[in-house]
Parts: C-alpha cells; structure tokens; sequence
C-alpha cells in the first residue's frame, strides 16, 4: 500500500508505475470519477465497485503498458491481432493486364 496525500497524487502514483492492467476508484465526488475516466491509465477502471472477477465473453480484459498491448481479450479488436495489415495501391491503365487481353477484364 502506497500511502498518497490527495486524490492528484494518487493518480500520479497510479500512473507513474510500468503497469496499466486494472484500477479503481471508490468516491462519492462525481468530479473524481470522471477525471479517472480521463485520467487513470489503466485498460480495466472500476468504479465504486471491486476490481476483480471481470466475466469472460461479458467484460473484454486488458492493459498497456508492461500489462498488455491495449487490446482487450474477447474485445471488438482482438482478432485483428493475429492478422497482419497490408495495403497495396495500384494506378489502374499505367499496365495491361492479362485478363484485358484475354478480353475478360473487369
């Protein structure tokens, strides 16, 4: 336990660690709760709620830092990282294709 001496402070030790799995914040200010939706780096932020016992396939999970890459397990984005990105671009009419001299060009 990290003693701090104001709700800044504790968000600067927060913050200041390598890690960014889970956090969570128990305040009856308003105020407080949306600054560390801004402002708290972590990937998983509870509010006046305990921070364990996400449910797999209902809570996607996952941190940065030395925690994860951001991405989130069961998340929207997940499947993307087992895929590698390409784009190409092609200036169409600078060749001949084969197909348009085999006449089936599209």
């Amino acid at each position: 336990m990290i003693k701090a001496s104001d709700f800044d402070d504790a968000l600067k030790i927060a913050n200041d660690t390598q890690f960014g799995l889970t956090g969570a914040v128990y305040s009856a200010d308003e105020d407080r709760l949306e600054r560390a939706r801004r402002e708290f780096h972590v990937g998983n932020l509870y509010l006046n709620r305990k921070c364990t016992g996400a449910l797999v396939g209902v809570h996607p999970f996952g941190g940065f830092n030395m925690s994860g890459t951001d991405s989130k397990a069961g998340g929207h984005d997940y499947l993307a990282l087992f895929l590698q990105a390409k784009l190409w671009s092609e200036r169409t009419g600078a060749t001949v294709s084969k197909r348009a001299e085999m006449g089936t060009a599209v």
